[in-house]
């Protein structure tokens, strides 16, 4: 006879409204609750445990993705350029998708899979797009290449993984937790020199040493840098000096920027970034074209740049002069399209 299982109805939580990450049921499943996602969306922002895909239409518009061509989304993340790429595909072609994240990579794959999207036209690896030379060698050449540098919002959200100042937790901020040290670790081996030095080369912080001050004061005295709200204190503390009325407002916008800077250093972001344009040449076949969406100024330079210099010496037939941006509508629709910049190249 076969043993009937106890009935464990939802952990509820305290309140009308959730307040921790994992108690956003309907959120952190959002193909089980449509309507609500799409409400939360309504309002500009984006449901937690989700990634809305930034520029879309213009990505497409660009690709031109045709059935029977091979490509690669060089940042899978929650899947969504992934899945309309695929439609492009109608069913004939294939799609590589790379992901350092071990732990997202995993969810989107079986995202993308129970939508259909076998290993017949779907390939996902946990690889690092620096190593975009060892999977063109495998896999390619590829007709068309998109990079999305903006970190998932399903990362951010998650206060496990240390992104934002907005959530307490531990302050880790690496985009694969297997690998390297955290950002706390990080902290404790640089001097403050060179951590003021992050802050204006990552994010163009402009209370850069007065934040490295206070850190590096804190972390003298014996004081312990290892969670998000403890970083923060520190930024808040650095920033008593100015006026009331601008102070809420300058530590937010110092928050983020030092948070930004952080991360890129302790994922080495800029290195990889220059690396894969380096190698990205040569992982595209004759007339094959790439798209690269940036989040800040550091990203969008190294882009611009290279694009810039392989075009003068014939490797690239074409490329965007001008930087694409999201339109009005999708930043109301997505806030955290706001920052987006698109460029494009074609290869010769």
């Amino acid at each position: 006879m076969e043993e009937k299982q106890e009935h464990k109805r939802r952990v509820r939580y305290k309140g009308t409204h959730p307040r921790n990450y994992s108690e956003k049921y309907k959120e952190l499943n959002p193909e089980k609750y449509g309507e609500t996602i799409e409400r939360v969306i309504q309002k500009g922002s984006t449901p937690a445990g989700m990634h809305i895909p930034i520029c879309v239409n213009e990505i497409l518009d660009f690709l031109q993705i045709m059935p029977g061509q091979n490509g690669l989304d060089a940042t899978l993340g929650y899947g969504g350029h992934t899945s309309k790429m695929l439609e492009c595909l109608g069913g004939q072609g294939m799609l590589t998708a790379l992901d350092v994240d071990p732990i997202e990579s995993e969810k989107t794959k079986k995202r993308l899979m129970d939508q259909g999207y076998d290993e017949k036209i779907l390939r996902i690896l946990q690889q690092n797009f620096a190593n975009i030379d060892q999977v063109a060698k495998e896999y390619g050449p590829f007709d068309f290449i998109l990079a999305d540098l903006g970190v998932s919002s399903m990362q951010i959200d998650n206060p496990e993984r240390g992104f934002s100042y907005k959530f307490d937790g531990p302050l880790d901020l690496r985009l694969n937790p297997q690998s390297g040290i955290s950002a706390a670790e990080r902290l404790k081996k640089m001097k403050r020199e060179e951590f003021e030095g992050m802050l204006i080369e990552n994010s163009d912080e402009p209370y850069a040493a007065e934040i490295a001050r206070t850190v590096f004061s804190t972390l003298k005295k014996g004081g312990k840098i290892e969670t998000t709200f403890a970083f923060r204190e520190c930024i808040e503390r650095a920033l008593a000096f100015l006026p009331e009325k601008e102070r809420k407002e300058a530590v937010k916008k110092s928050c983020a920027r030092c948070f930004q800077a952080l991360r890129i250093d302790v994922n080495n972001e800029f290195e990889v970034l220059e690396e894969f344009l380096e190698k990205l040449p040569d992982a595209l076949a004759p007339g094959g074209r790439a798209a690269i969406l940036t989040f800040h100024s550091g990203e969008d330079r190294l882009v611009k740049k290279s694009f810039k210099g392989l075009y003068q010496i014939g490797i690239y037939r074409d490329y965007s002069r001008e930087v694409i941006r999201p339109s009005k509508e999708e930043c109301v629709r997505n806030s955290r399209a706001s920052s987006t910049k698109m460029r494009w190249a074609v290869k010769a």
